[in-house]
């Protein structure tokens, strides 16, 4: 399994056990991380499973495609390393990542 560790805004760090092949999102709700709301179930349309990518694994992590950018316009509190959870997918190479939580998805 591929450990991610989700931290909130307040610095509580919540680690998870994923399965490669799914999203980073699905992770999350399958382990009740607060801070993911994942209102669309992961369909690109919406943006709250906005998370901000650790600096280490942003070379890591695959670069975010159009319509992924597109809708991260629809997300508060945007960085250089927001990306959508529901767009990112587990694999091995992803072991130990960490994703910081904004404070609101909304």
């Amino acid at each position: 399994m591929t450990k991610i560790i989700f931290i909130d805004s307040s610095g509580n760090r919540q680690e998870v056990d994923a399965k490669n092949n799914q999203s980073v999102m699905e992770a999350a709700v399958n382990h009740m991380v607060v801070g993911i709301a994942a209102e669309c179930g992961g369909c690109l349309s919406c943006a709250t499973c906005h998370g901000y990518i650790g600096e280490a694994w942003l070379k890591v992590v695959p670069a975010a495609l159009d319509d992924e950018n597109t809708m991260l316009e629809c997300a508060s509190e945007v960085k250089d390393n927001s990306r959508l959870t529901c767009q990112i997918n587990v694999t091995d190479a992803l072991d130990g990542l960490e994703v910081y939580l904004p404070e609101s998805q909304f």
